[in-house]
């Protein structure tokens, strides 16, 4: 468990440039490491939630991530308890971790047991339980309200989204945004660093990134997943466990989770997920699209996309 690449044999042909003495084909069968991939099955009071797609390793932060998008946490005291589920068992009934049974505390704040942070792909997992019995449909609350369950099937390049539109989402979200106006100089040196921190795509070259950065660009948390929806839920898990979303944090608190950095490109469902966490920017390596800029505008969210070593995109929001 915790593993995030692999290795696999592969043959790599590279076309020869006709010089003389070069084979005009080269081919050469060797090692190579690869992203992996595995699935999650994630069940909230027995009643399963969704699967995704993604790289194991912070699963508990993933989840915390993905239920506060979900809107169905605001913070780690809506869950009491998070383990895997002892049935899901792999062909020599070894345990797979691929199913995490989530168990939200009741209305009147019965707490079974305090959540535990997965650190790292190599740290203590959260305790393995029984196999997980199905609860009926519909059959969790919180809060008094049922809970919206998506019984979806996601891939690595999706995510789970449940608001469909800018209205619905302005009505969720719990803060109100801090305006940043960064240097240039700042916004391109973010994926920058980002990118030091991609110890797995460097190995791959496909996995995606996601971090958050204090105001003046120093490194908080980074995370990678083969999804950038599970890489960006992973690091807003991690701050949510530590009680530490953005919109929760005093301005004048130098660390202080100010920008979500993304490797990939910026999609209203990544904007949807800064906005409810409390980020004042998102900066993104490649394009925003259309409804991610209307977002953003809509929210004072900073947005940049295609941010390279000296240029990039101003979507929304105001330099220094």
């Amino acid at each position: 468990m915790g593993r995030l690449t692999e290795k696999a044999r592969v043959t790599k042909v590279r076309l020869g440039d006709g010089s003389p003495g070069h084979p005009p084909v080269e081919v050469d069968t060797r090692a190579d490491t690869l992203a992996v991939e595995e699935p999650l099955q994630i069940r909230v009071d027995g009643t399963d939630f969704s699967t995704t797609m993604r790289t194991p390793g912070h699963d508990i932060e993933l989840v915390h991530g993905l239920l506060h998008a979900e809107g169905v946490i605001t913070g780690r005291a809506d869950i009491a308890e998070a383990r895997y589920c002892a049935g899901a068992v792999g062909p020599k009934g070894e345990n797979t971790y691929n199913t995490l049974d989530v168990s939200l505390r009741d209305a009147a704040g019965f707490s079974i047991a305090e959540v535990g942070v997965t650190a790292s792909p190599d740290s203590p997992q959260p305790p393995v339980g029984d196999s997980c019995p199905s609860l009926p449909v519909g059959a969790g609350t919180l809060r008094g309200r049922e809970l919206p369950i998506r019984n979806l099937v996601t891939n690595s390049a999706c995510g789970v989204c449940g608001t469909t539109s800018i209205e619905d989402l302005m009505k969720e979200k719990r803060y109100t945004l801090t305006p940043v106006h960064p240097s240039p100089e700042l916004v391109v040196s973010l994926p920058q660093q980002l990118s030091s921190g991609q110890k797995s795509f460097r190995k791959t070259g496909g996995i995606h990134a996601a971090g958050a950065f204090t105001a003046d660009g120093r490194p908080l948390v980074i995370r990678e997943d083969v999804g950038r929806h599970n890489a960006a839920d992973k690091v807003i898990g991690a701050l949510l466990l530590d009680d530490r979303l953005p919109g929760d944090v005093p301005d004048d608190d130098p660390d202080k989770a100010t920008y979500l950095v993304m490797s990939s490109r910026a999609s209203f469902e990544l904007v949807q997920k800064a906005v409810l966490a409390g980020f004042s920017g998102l900066v993104a390596v490649s394009a925003a699209t259309s409804l991610a800029v209307d977002m953003a505008k809509e929210s004072g969210l900073l947005l940049t996309g295609f941010t390279r070593d000296d240029r990039f995109n101003l979507y929304s929001g105001e330099l220094a």
